[in-house]
């Protein structure tokens, strides 16, 4: 048998040393702008970050948007790949590997302006109903308050609604996801209501690759390596402009 020629050996060595180019990784998003969806430019500025770190890694991707909670199912069957945008919790270590993290949200409470709602610490949120989205986490202590009454609901454009209407007493989310859904709806709705001063906490936002996927970890470490190389080369705040943040 003749002996293969040393360009392709030294590709065929790259790819089983890197799995860059083995597979087509399965990405997978709820709708929540303006970090992802669909419908806006390169699907959101979470899902330009990471398809683009992957794609420099050396992945195909194909991306997929459904509901929160089948998200993370897929994520822990094996249906996707990778969950594109995901904050930290112990239980969520049980589906996936957690990436290093590229984004940092910000995460903050609203009332009605009429409201005489504030607080210093979690324990000043007892009394209230507070809208939260099915699924989501918002922080470890505010996730673990078991005494706290959460109402779970679809996604946060009910929450602000429902706010609105007197049916809680307050909501959360991602400043910048708070405003991005704001901005459409109603004045009155919106005019109605404001942040409290107080964030509640900051939550770095990470990838989440599915433990079914045998290449979990090589895929977080040639994710964190190509992050690490577009924060160095400019291209990783060129995206934050791009998408106007």
């Amino acid at each position: 048998m003749k002996p293969m020629p040393r360009a392709l050996l030294l590709c065929v060595l790259w790819l089983l040393t890197t799995g860059a180019s083995a597979q087509t990784l399965r990405l997978v998003a709820d709708v929540w702008p303006p970090f992802t969806d669909q419908s806006l430019p390169n699907g959101g500025l979470a899902t330009d970050l990471v398809n683009t770190a992957l794609t420099r890694a050396g992945y195909a991707t194909e991306q997929v948007q459904v509901p929160w909670a089948r998200a993370l199912h897929g994520i822990e069957v094996g249906s996707y790949d990778v969950l594109v945008n995901a904050w930290f919790t112990e239980e969520r270590t049980q589906l996936g590997q957690f990436s290093s993290p590229y984004l940092l949200n910000r995460v903050r409470l609203l009332k009605r302006k009429d409201s005489p709602i504030d607080f210093a610490s979690l324990a000043d949120l007892q009394p209230f109903n507070i809208a939260v989205v099915r699924g989501y986490g918002y922080g470890a202590e505010f996730d673990s308050a078991s005494s706290l009454q959460k109402v779970p609901v679809l996604g946060f454009a009910s929450a602000a609604r429902m706010l609105h209407a007197g049916r809680v007493n307050l909501t959360l989310e991602d400043e910048f996801v708070a405003r991005y859904y704001l901005d459409r709806e109603p004045s009155s709705v919106r005019d109605d209501l404001e942040f409290l001063p107080k964030p509640l906490s900051e939550n770095n936002l990470h990838i989440l690759v599915s433990l079914q996927n045998p290449q979990h970890a090589q895929i977080v470490t040639a994710f964190n390596r190509a992050l690490k190389a577009m924060k160095a080369d400019g291209s990783y705040a060129a995206l934050f402009k791009r998408h106007g943040l």
